[in-house]
């Protein structure tokens, strides 16, 4: 009589990710990471982990809750870190307070000194630094959270230029469309590029990039109006500028940031943009505060004192020499700004180059 064959063990997936969620992580960041590799996992959309398999792992049974109010409920305890390919945290509010306890972090402690690869996606970076296993490596940060991160690890290595940076055994992320970016280089790394391709033409994502494209680096959002801007240190110090607007710093504060002197920072932006540092810094300001007008929901007062001015007088007569019209009046204007950023830097090179002072000293 015939012995009946036992069926072959299924194989084991070529990707396999351990998930640990931070208090109010970022939603999106989550849903692009996980969503990519889902359906890479199997034929069509049926959403098998076939080919790559995740599990959300908490200590806890609670529900980890999104910074958006959505809770996600864990599918495994921490389980042995050896057992994935890579172990990610997605990160999201900051808040000044720690987003894991300490147990988790001792669980990525761990998870380090067996050698899994770690991923930071959006401030799950944050959450990597504080456990002490980036000493030696770069992180990849968002050019929105960099100040923070600096002020919180002064002696780690940062990058805002990538949408996502390799680094060894650790992988950050600034988040947004970098997760989808991250998790499409992990499906061609270890499936195949058609399954990436595949992931994104479901999703409608169109890629960004490689991580490290120079055409395709991530840009603050008056960097993203007047288009790519060649040199990494105006880039920075554009950073700089757009996270410091409540209190201005210095342009020496800027270059001292940026670990060039004051001199090399106004001959840099001569070069890259026509206009002084100051002149552009306040333009960033003005831009500002024309969007905080269009909204009508703050007083000419409190949008002065959001955009650094010292009074709301002074705030009125800068804001009328870029415009053209004062603060009211552009508050009582609908639809798109009145002026465009592109504009308002072809008119301040414009008075640079007859040698006109547009700005009134600070």
């Amino acid at each position: 009589m015939m012995q009946r064959r036992s069926p072959a063990p299924p194989e084991m997936p070529s990707l396999r990710v351990g998930i640990i969620l931070a208090e109010n992580f970022t939603l999106s960041a989550f849903s692009l990471f996980i969503d990519h590799l889902r359906l890479a996992a199997d034929k069509e959309d049926k959403s098998r982990p076939i080919l790559c398999s995740w599990q959300i792992m908490s200590h806890r049974p609670d529900s980890i809750r999104a910074s958006c109010g959505i809770s996600v409920s864990r599918t495994s305890d921490l389980v042995d870190p050896t057992q994935f390919d890579y172990i990610a945290v997605v990160g999201g509010l900051l808040h000044g307070r720690r987003t894991v306890d300490e147990v988790t972090l001792r669980y990525i402690q761990r998870a380090a000194s067996l050698g899994v690869p770690l991923i930071g996606i959006c401030t799950g970076t944050f959450v990597l630094a504080r456990a002490g296993v980036m000493r030696n490596h770069t992180c990849c940060v968002s050019w929105y959270h960099r100040q923070d991160f600096m002020e919180e690890f002064p002696d780690q290595a940062v990058s805002s230029e990538q949408m996502y940076l390799v680094d060894g055994k650790r992988i950050t992320c600034s988040g947004g469309g970098g997760a989808a970016d991250l998790a499409l280089h992990l499906i061609e790394k270890h499936l195949s590029r058609p399954l990436a391709r595949k992931a994104s033409h479901i999703l409608l994502f169109e890629r960004q990039g490689h991580g490290v494209a120079p055409s395709l680096q991530p840009h603050p959002p008056i960097a993203a109006e007047i288009g790519h801007v060649s040199d990494a240190r105006v880039r920075r110090a554009m950073m700089e500028m757009e996270q410091n607007m409540i209190e201005p710093l210095s342009i020496s504060d800027v270059a001292r940031r940026l670990s060039i002197s004051p001199r090399q920072l106004e001959r840099l932006f001569q070069s890259v943009l026509g206009v002084r540092p100051a002149v552009f810094y306040r333009m960033i300001r003005l831009r500002y505060a024309q969007a905080l007008l269009s909204q009508g929901e703050m007083s000419i007062t409190q949008v002065a004192i959001e955009t650094g001015f010292s009074d709301c007088a002074h705030f009125s007569r800068q804001f009328k020499t870029m415009f053209g019209h004062s603060p009211s009046a552009e508050r009582g204007r609908t639809g798109a700004p009145s002026v465009s950023f592109p504009s308002m830097l072809a008119a301040s090179q414009r008075s640079e180059r007859a040698g006109v002072r547009l700005f009134e000293p600070s």
